[in-house]
Protein backbone atom coordinates (compact mmCIF):
# COMPACT_ATOMS: atom_id res chain seq x y z
CA UNK A 1 0.00 0.00 0.00
CA UNK A 2 2.99 2.31 -0.30
CA UNK A 3 1.51 3.65 -3.54
CA UNK A 4 -1.56 5.13 -1.77
CA UNK A 5 -1.70 8.95 -1.54
CA UNK A 6 -1.15 10.43 1.92
CA UNK A 7 -4.28 10.63 4.02
CA UNK A 8 -6.11 7.79 2.24
CA UNK A 9 -7.02 4.67 4.18
CA UNK A 10 -5.16 1.48 3.39
CA UNK A 11 -8.31 -0.35 2.32
CA UNK A 12 -9.87 -1.13 -1.01
CA UNK A 13 -13.24 0.42 -0.08
CA UNK A 14 -14.39 3.52 -1.95
CA UNK A 15 -13.97 6.67 0.09
CA UNK A 16 -15.77 9.95 0.57
CA UNK A 17 -13.47 12.53 -1.13
CA UNK A 18 -13.88 15.46 1.29
CA UNK A 19 -12.77 13.51 4.36
CA UNK A 20 -11.39 10.21 3.00
CA UNK A 21 -13.79 8.26 5.20
CA UNK A 22 -15.59 5.21 3.86
CA UNK A 23 -19.13 6.04 2.75
CA UNK A 24 -21.86 5.06 5.18
CA UNK A 25 -24.48 2.48 4.25
CA UNK A 26 -28.08 2.96 5.21
CA UNK A 27 -30.33 0.17 6.43
CA UNK A 28 -31.68 -0.33 2.89
CA UNK A 29 -28.18 -0.87 1.49
CA UNK A 30 -27.80 2.55 -0.20
CA UNK A 31 -24.42 4.19 0.15
CA UNK A 32 -24.32 7.77 1.46
CA UNK A 33 -21.54 10.15 0.50
CA UNK A 34 -22.75 13.02 2.69
CA UNK A 35 -20.33 15.88 3.09
CA UNK A 36 -18.39 15.75 6.35
CA UNK A 37 -16.09 18.45 7.64
CA UNK A 38 -12.51 17.42 8.24
CA UNK A 39 -11.88 17.39 12.01
CA UNK A 40 -8.75 19.53 11.65
CA UNK A 41 -10.88 22.31 10.08
CA UNK A 42 -13.50 22.46 12.85
CA UNK A 43 -11.47 24.71 15.20
CA UNK A 44 -10.82 27.12 12.31
CA UNK A 45 -14.53 27.18 11.45
CA UNK A 46 -15.24 28.08 15.09
CA UNK A 47 -12.68 30.87 14.86
CA UNK A 48 -14.23 32.17 11.65
CA UNK A 49 -17.69 32.10 13.27
CA UNK A 50 -16.40 33.99 16.32
CA UNK A 51 -14.78 36.65 14.14
CA UNK A 52 -17.86 37.12 11.94
CA UNK A 53 -20.32 37.38 14.83
CA UNK A 54 -17.92 39.42 16.95
CA UNK A 55 -17.20 41.77 14.06
CA UNK A 56 -20.92 42.33 13.45
CA UNK A 57 -21.45 43.17 17.13
CA UNK A 58 -18.51 45.59 17.24
CA UNK A 59 -19.60 47.42 14.08
CA UNK A 60 -23.26 47.57 15.16
CA UNK A 61 -22.38 48.84 18.62
CA UNK A 62 -19.76 51.33 17.44
CA UNK A 63 -22.19 52.89 14.95
CA UNK A 64 -24.74 53.43 17.73
CA UNK A 65 -22.62 54.29 20.76
CA UNK A 66 -21.81 57.80 19.51
CA UNK A 67 -25.51 58.73 19.22
CA UNK A 68 -27.41 57.11 22.07
CA UNK A 69 -30.46 59.33 21.44
CA UNK A 70 -30.83 57.74 17.98
CA UNK A 71 -30.39 54.29 19.54
CA UNK A 72 -33.20 55.03 22.00
CA UNK A 73 -35.41 56.31 19.13
CA UNK A 74 -34.75 53.10 17.20
CA UNK A 75 -35.80 50.93 20.16
CA UNK A 76 -38.83 53.14 20.81
CA UNK A 77 -39.94 52.78 17.14
CA UNK A 78 -40.69 49.08 17.66
CA UNK A 79 -43.48 50.04 20.09
CA UNK A 80 -42.87 46.93 22.19
CA UNK A 81 -41.38 48.27 25.42
CA UNK A 82 -42.55 50.81 28.00
CA UNK A 83 -40.80 54.18 27.58
CA UNK A 84 -38.43 53.81 30.55
CA UNK A 85 -37.38 50.33 29.41
CA UNK A 86 -36.90 51.53 25.81
CA UNK A 87 -34.60 54.29 27.09
CA UNK A 88 -32.57 51.85 29.16
CA UNK A 89 -32.31 49.28 26.34
CA UNK A 90 -31.51 51.89 23.71
CA UNK A 91 -28.72 53.41 25.79
CA UNK A 92 -27.28 50.10 27.00
CA UNK A 93 -27.53 48.00 23.84
CA UNK A 94 -24.55 49.54 21.98
CA UNK A 95 -22.24 48.94 24.94
CA UNK A 96 -23.45 45.35 25.31
CA UNK A 97 -22.94 44.76 21.57
CA UNK A 98 -19.37 46.09 21.69
CA UNK A 99 -18.54 43.99 24.78
CA UNK A 100 -19.97 40.82 23.21
CA UNK A 101 -18.01 41.54 20.04
CA UNK A 102 -14.75 41.98 21.91
CA UNK A 103 -15.28 38.78 23.91
CA UNK A 104 -15.97 36.80 20.74
CA UNK A 105 -13.06 38.26 18.79
CA UNK A 106 -10.52 37.57 21.54
CA UNK A 107 -12.13 34.22 22.30
CA UNK A 108 -12.80 34.77 26.00
CA UNK A 109 -15.99 33.35 27.48
CA UNK A 110 -17.08 32.23 24.03
CA UNK A 111 -19.93 29.99 25.15
CA UNK A 112 -21.45 32.66 27.43
CA UNK A 113 -20.98 35.38 24.78
CA UNK A 114 -22.52 33.11 22.14
CA UNK A 115 -25.54 32.34 24.35
CA UNK A 116 -26.03 36.06 25.07
CA UNK A 117 -25.68 36.71 21.31
CA UNK A 118 -28.31 34.08 20.54
CA UNK A 119 -30.73 35.64 23.04
CA UNK A 120 -30.19 39.12 21.55
CA UNK A 121 -30.52 37.85 17.96
CA UNK A 122 -33.73 36.02 18.86
CA UNK A 123 -35.08 39.24 20.39
CA UNK A 124 -34.13 41.15 17.22
CA UNK A 125 -35.86 38.54 15.03
CA UNK A 126 -39.02 38.76 17.17
CA UNK A 127 -38.91 42.58 17.12
CA UNK A 128 -38.49 42.82 13.35
CA UNK A 129 -41.16 40.17 12.69
CA UNK A 130 -43.47 42.00 15.07
CA UNK A 131 -43.26 45.37 13.31
CA UNK A 132 -43.60 43.66 9.93
CA UNK A 133 -46.72 41.79 11.09
CA UNK A 134 -48.22 44.98 12.57
CA UNK A 135 -47.57 46.98 9.39
CA UNK A 136 -45.20 49.43 11.09
CA UNK A 137 -42.60 50.76 8.67
CA UNK A 138 -39.28 51.48 10.38
CA UNK A 139 -35.55 51.16 9.85
CA UNK A 140 -34.47 48.36 12.21
CA UNK A 141 -31.67 50.47 13.67
CA UNK A 142 -29.36 47.47 13.65
CA UNK A 143 -26.41 49.50 12.38
CA UNK A 144 -27.21 52.97 13.64
CA UNK A 145 -29.97 55.53 13.09
CA UNK A 146 -33.20 53.53 13.01
CA UNK A 147 -36.69 54.76 13.76
CA UNK A 148 -39.31 55.91 11.31
CA UNK A 149 -38.55 55.60 7.61
CA UNK A 150 -38.45 58.63 5.38
CA UNK A 151 -41.58 59.14 3.24
CA UNK A 152 -41.54 56.77 0.27
CA UNK A 153 -38.83 54.52 1.76
CA UNK A 154 -39.65 50.83 2.04
CA UNK A 155 -38.58 48.57 4.91
CA UNK A 156 -36.26 45.64 4.21
CA UNK A 157 -37.63 43.26 6.79
CA UNK A 158 -37.05 40.09 4.77
CA UNK A 159 -33.36 40.85 4.37
CA UNK A 160 -33.03 41.86 8.02
CA UNK A 161 -34.76 38.69 9.23
CA UNK A 162 -32.57 36.55 6.98
CA UNK A 163 -29.40 38.24 8.25
CA UNK A 164 -30.39 38.07 11.91
CA UNK A 165 -31.67 34.50 11.54
CA UNK A 166 -28.32 33.46 10.07
CA UNK A 167 -26.46 35.21 12.89
CA UNK A 168 -28.76 33.48 15.39
CA UNK A 169 -27.85 30.09 13.92
CA UNK A 170 -24.16 31.04 14.04
CA UNK A 171 -24.49 32.07 17.71
CA UNK A 172 -26.20 28.76 18.54
CA UNK A 173 -23.45 26.81 16.78
CA UNK A 174 -20.81 28.72 18.75
CA UNK A 175 -22.70 28.06 21.98
CA UNK A 176 -22.64 24.34 21.19
CA UNK A 177 -19.06 24.22 19.86
CA UNK A 178 -17.24 27.21 21.37
CA UNK A 179 -13.66 26.02 20.95
CA UNK A 180 -11.52 27.39 18.19
CA UNK A 181 -8.08 28.63 17.33
CA UNK A 182 -6.55 31.90 18.50
CA UNK A 183 -8.80 32.10 21.56
CA UNK A 184 -7.97 33.18 25.10
CA UNK A 185 -10.25 30.39 26.35
CA UNK A 186 -7.58 27.96 25.12
CA UNK A 187 -5.02 29.43 27.53
CA UNK A 188 -6.78 28.09 30.61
Amino acid sequence: HADLPLGRPASHEPTCPPCHAPPRSSDDGEVSTSLRVRPDLLPWLGTLGRLVLGGVWIVAGALKVTDLDASVRAVRAYRLLPEIVAQFVGAGLPVVEILLGILLVIGFGVRVAAIASAVLMAAFVVGIASVWARGIQIDCGCFGSGGQLAPGAKPTYGLELTRDGGLLVLALLLARWPSGRLALDNRW
